[in-house]
């Protein structure tokens, strides 16, 4: 399958119809905190596709400093779609309707008792991001390509546990779950038309509180 180069329409129809055939699967939250991300669909100054990742704030009572997709909690009689929004909106200025979305991916538990819906939407902003400094220390728009390298994902055996631990190396540092996880998804489903699934990618010691 060509791979998209171009931020265009024929990337947006795509993404639309694979998620759209996409039989994603949901978590009961039984007990856990719903909350969702935003996984941004939007062009680079060279028009090239890409995604949105931050780096969490170092200040933050939890996983501070880690890297991460826009996000944080829903609220009482809040949907996921609109979560997701708002969340992005707070953390990087980025402001969208919900017409934006093209559709979800598969739920992600974590270790730290969330349970993790990722909406994946879709921005023609060009314009620089202004990051929230009390929730997100720094913003960057990473090719899609980036993520359909040889050799990706890495999976490493911890002893903790007996799920493999993800891992995608981006920006000179490592992703690991749960943003890895739905990173390599998106690959899958996006780019690929594959219904990979990725419940059992484990996440490493340290994001587990």
């Amino acid at each position: 399958m060509n791979l998209p180069v171009a931020f265009d329409e024929a990337l947006r129809a795509r993404a639309r119809a694979n998620l759209g055939g996409f039989d994603r699967r949901p978590i009961p939250p039984d007990g856990r905190r719903p909350a969702a991300v935003a996984v941004v669909l939007l062009p680079d100054a060279a028009g090239r596709p890409c995604f949105l990742l931050t780096r969490r704030a170092a200040g933050l009572r939890a996983h501070g400093r880690q890297w991460a997709l826009p996000g944080g909690r829903i609220e009482p009689g809040e949907s996921c779609e609109r979560a997701a929004l708002r969340e992005l909106h707070e953390e990087v200025g980025l402001g969208l309707v919900e017409e934006a979305v093209l559709g979800l991916l598969d739920d992600y538990a974590t270790r730290s008792g969330f349970v993790i819906t990722p909406v994946v939407v879709w921005s023609e902003q060009t314009a620089a991001l202004t990051p929230n400094p009390a929730e997100v220390s720094s913003v960057h728009r990473v090719p899609l390509a980036e993520l359909d390298q040889p050799g990706l994902p890495r999976t490493v055996a911890i002893p903790e546990s007996d799920r493999p631990v993800i891992q995608i190396p981006l920006l000179s540092t490592l992703i690991h779950a749960p943003t890895a996880a739905v990173l390599y998804q998106l690959r899958e489903v996006i780019l690929h038309g594959r219904p990979t699934r990725v419940a059992h990618f484990g996440e490493p010691v340290w994001a587990w509180q």
